[in-house]
This record gives structure tokens, sequence and C-alpha cells, in this order.
């Protein structure tokens, strides 16, 4: 036998135990997924037996989540200021750091993310449509965001988005953009910057834990609710530091019939939103 032929042989026979091993993963991870989605199923005829109503369908696929610890970021601060305001003046005063434009408004930034703009009539007009605006100042802002949303107070046009992280909702950082004619007035909320893993993050919990935890909730008498209508997983914002340091950590938010309830990973906590 030349070596030519050896050669072939052993890269046919390497073929065949690559292939072999491929089905082998192939069918596990099939088996993994069956298995994931009974449970699921199981846990929702518990559910439905308990008479709160709910369907598979409204469960979304979780995203490999876990904790991330955020900082803040001055660079960012300023690059948000400029879009509202252009050049501006910087005072600071403890960990509140102002920036002001005397012809548009001002900017504030604190510790913790939160922020609060306040501009000048025509210093940003909605002539684009207001939602238009708003996701091109997102943009500008460098801010991944949820579809905004609009609501309607005492002549104001209100416009909410919540922050994202890699396509994931924190859903406790809130982005309000408020306009009164053509003018946008203000812009208040809060977002994350600096994000990166932190040591021993907790990751997201099985969906079926989240989901018996609420039923052990209702059945005490602390959650009220006969219909689940989505189910998804997300980040919630925490505050560990007086200069900026936060986490973000994984949670299921529930929502049902009476509201919204978010179930935390790490200690299994149900609370409304």
């Amino acid at each position: 036998m030349n070596v030519s032929k050896l050669k072939n042989i052993v890269i046919a026979v390497l073929v065949l135990v690559n292939l072999f091993f491929l089905i082998i993963i192939v069918l596990n991870n099939y088996t993994d997924a069956k298995i994931a989605r009974q449970a699921i199923e199981n846990v929702c005829t518990i559910l439905n037996n308990s008479n709160i109503s709910i369907n598979t369908d409204c469960i979304e696929p979780a995203p490999d989540i876990s904790t991330m610890r955020t900082m803040r970021e001055e660079e960012m601060e300023t690059m948000i200021a400029e879009v509202f305001l252009n050049e501006t003046s910087v005072t600071e005063q403890g960990v509140i750091r102002t920036y002001e434009n005397p012809g548009r408004g001002t900017a504030e930034f604190s510790s913790a993310g939160d922020f609060e703009i306040y501009l000048k009539d025509g210093a940003i007009t909605n002539e684009d449509g207001s939602v238009n605006t708003v996701v091109s100042l997102l943009r500008d802002m460098r801010i991944d965001t949820t579809i905004p949303s609009v609501s309607f107070d005492q002549g104001s046009e209100i416009i909410s988005v919540e922050s994202k992280y890699r396509a994931t909702i924190i859903y406790n950082c809130t982005i309000t953009f408020i306009f009164s004619g053509n003018n946008l007035n203000s812009v208040k909320g809060r977002y994350v910057s600096g994000i990166e893993p932190t040591a021993n993050g907790v990751n997201i919990s099985y969906v079926g834990t989240a989901l018996l935890g609420l039923l052990a909730a209702v059945k005490r008498g602390e959650v009220d609710c006969t219909d689940i209508t989505k189910v998804e997983a997300g980040f919630m914002y925490s505050a560990i530091g007086s200069f900026g340091e936060s986490v973000i950590s994984p949670v299921w938010l529930i929502i049902t019939d009476t509201g919204r309830y978010i179930v935390d990973s790490a200690t299994g906590d149900i609370r409304p939103i």
C-alpha cells in the first residue's frame, strides 16, 4: 500500500470518528432540550392545576446571563451631555457632576448612574416626530434600549424606554423624554456603563424555579394572580458604592393579570415592579 492511499484511509477514519462524535453531541443536545421542555411543561401543568393559567409559549428562552459589575465613566457622561447641550462647562460638587450651556440647558449626573437633563425651548425640537427624535438621540447617546413607548399627561408627551445590555433588558434602568409642544423639555433616567463580569457572579436561575416560587407566594397570600402572560429573563440594577459602582443581576420578570413581578435569581425573592 503506497503512502498516498494510507493517508486517504487515515483521513477517512478521522472523518468518520469526528462524525460519530458530532452525532453523539447532537443527540445529547436534543435529549437535553427535550428534557428541559418536558420539565417546563410539567411546571406549567402544576400551575394550571393550581388555578394559575399559563402556556409554555409565553416563556421566552433565557439568555446566558450572570451578575455584571458597572463603573462610572466620565467620558460617557460628557458625551451624553454634549449630545443635548453641545459645548459645556463642568462643575463638580461631591459625586454630582453638572454640565451647562447657557443657551441650551443643563445636565446633572450622579454616581449611581442617574441623570437629569433640562433643556431650553428651541434647543431640541420634534420636527421629525417625537419618537424619531428620541430614537436619533438614543443612537447618539450610544445606549441600547427597548422600543419607545408613548403616553400623555397634562399636555406633555412622554416617551419612555428601558436600557439594555447586549439585547437584555435592565428593568429598573428607564429613560424618559418629556416633550411640551414642539420642544423637548427634559430627559431623566438611568443607564449603566463600564460593564464587566464580576467574580462569583450569579447565573440566571432555572425558569421553573422562578415559576414555582411565584406559585408558593400565591399560596402564602403574598401575590394575587390567576393568569401569567409572559415570562422573560433580564437584569436589575443595584448601587453598591458611593462613587458609581453598581451591579446588574439576573432576574426573571413574570407578567400576570395583576402586575409585573421580579424573581431574584440569587435569593428567590419576589417583588412587584
